[in-house]
Formats: C-alpha cells, sequence, structure tokens
C-alpha cells in the first residue's frame, strides 16, 4: 500500500490500524499509524459515565479530524492528543 492509502486504512478500527502497521508503507504513513493509535486508545476512556461521553464525541471528531486529513496527505495533529508520539 502506498502513504495514503496506509493513513486512510490506519484510522479505520483495530484491524485496520495492525493492517497499517503490518501490511503498509510504515515510514510513509508514521504520523497516521501513530495519531490513528492515540485515538484509538484514548477513545477507551469514553466508557466512565457522563464525563466519558462527552468525551467519546470529542474523540468521534478527532477521528473526522485525523481521517480527512490523511485523505487529503496532510500531518495535521489532532486537539489536545496530537503531540503524543508512541511510535517513534
Amino acid at each position: 500500500m502506498d502513504k495514503k492509502t496506509t493513513g486512510i486504512v490506519a484510522y479505520l478500527t483495530w484491524i485496520g490500524w495492525l493492517i497499517a502497521l503490518l501490511a503498509g508503507d510504515k515510514e510513509g504513513a508514521k504520523f497516521h499509524i501513530n495519531q490513528a493509535l492515540v485515538i484509538l486508545l484514548f477513545s477507551l476512556l469514553s466508557i466512565i459515565p457522563c464525563i466519558g461521553w462527552i468525551w467519546g464525541i470529542f474523540m468521534i471528531v478527532c477521528w473526522f479530524i485525523g481521517f480527512i486529513a490523511a485523505i487529503n496527505e496532510e500531518e495535521k495533529s489532532i486537539p489536545l492528543l496530537g503531540n503524543i508520539r508512541i511510535i517513534k
């Protein structure tokens, strides 16, 4: 997969993230693979009642921002969590 396709697939659930990590252009789409992982991990906090629901809505908005940036081949960080680097 090329850089754009890998970036898009990384945002599509855990399975898409694994496919992007294992079969895609890891070096070219490293930014989007990392952003998708951060979104997936932090969206787990949405199971907390009340505050978690608001957090879940925020994570959906972050997902859309990251997904659209991957489609446009931009490296646009998500709000609040964009500076977290898990994959270096």
